[in-house]
């Protein structure tokens, strides 16, 4: 839907909620889901951005995807499944199924940052989607979450499994030092610049206490990732 100058129209709560069939009797939990802190600093009526529910929901989907995967793939060594896991809930995975939902025009952000392009970047859509599964976890409890989320997983996780995208290297870099006895790498943000909408991370990966890559990116996860890559091919791995 577009207004008429032809940009997307903002999505109430209200509606997307029915356009969703989400279980939620209070918007409020929603609107909150969908609320950005830069949305805060340009309207005082908001009380509270969606960071907190983004923490919420990260721990609820940990730990609902490594269950389906754990009952959907029996066949599956800890070591798959931890892979699969990590491909399923990487930001640019989660900001996927965003899209998917089309959640960019109820999302509510400051002026700055809907109009930099806020609505179609990878971790701020991946944000919304965890605090919107935190606030249907808040609202309606795990069943609801299930119900949403799970038809999801089915429509991805044969093509990830198949593709061999579940071969992120954190969950490889992972798995070959805890194989030699090193235990799981450590990861630094060493530096962080940029606004707010197009930060900028620098990551470094340690393998006891030794740098082994270093990595930049728009998002922690995604400089980590880069830093874990290069720690795989210094090691030869890659």
């Amino acid at each position: 839907m577009e207004d008429a100058q032809g940009t997307p129209a903002e999505e109430s709560p209200r509606v997307l909620a029915e356009r969703l069939g989400l279980k939620l009797t209070d918007l409020r939990l929603l609107s909150r889901a969908l609320t950005h802190r830069s949305y805060l600093n340009e309207h005082s009526e908001a009380l509270e951005d969606n960071e907190r529910l983004e923490f919420l929901g990260d721990a609820v989907l940990d730990f609902l995807v490594g269950a389906w995967l754990y009952n959907r793939f029996p066949e599956m060594s800890e070591g798959q499944l931890t892979r699969m896991r990590s491909a399923l809930v990487r930001t640019e995975q989660l900001a996927d199924f965003a899209l998917d939902l089309n959640l960019g025009p109820a999302m509510r952000l400051g002026r700055g940052e809907a109009d930099s392009g806020g609505r179609e970047r990878p971790a701020l859509l991946c944000a919304t989607f965890e605090a919107l599964v935190g606030a249907i976890y808040l609202g309606a409890g795990i069943p609801a979450v299930k119900e949403f989320f799970e038809p999801l997983l089915e429509s991805i996780a044969h093509q990830i499994y198949a593709s061999g995208g579940m071969d992120d290297p954190k969950s490889l870099l992972q798995e070959w030092t805890q194989a030699h006895g090193d235990g799981a790498p450590g990861y630094k943000t060493i530096s962080e610049s940029g606004p707010d909408h197009a930060k900028v991370f620098v990551v470094e990966v340690f393998i006891n206490g030794t740098s082994y890559g270093m990595g930049t990116g728009h998002s922690k996860q995604s400089a980590a990732k880069v830093a874990a890559q290069e720690a795989l091919e210094r090691l030869g791995l890659a």
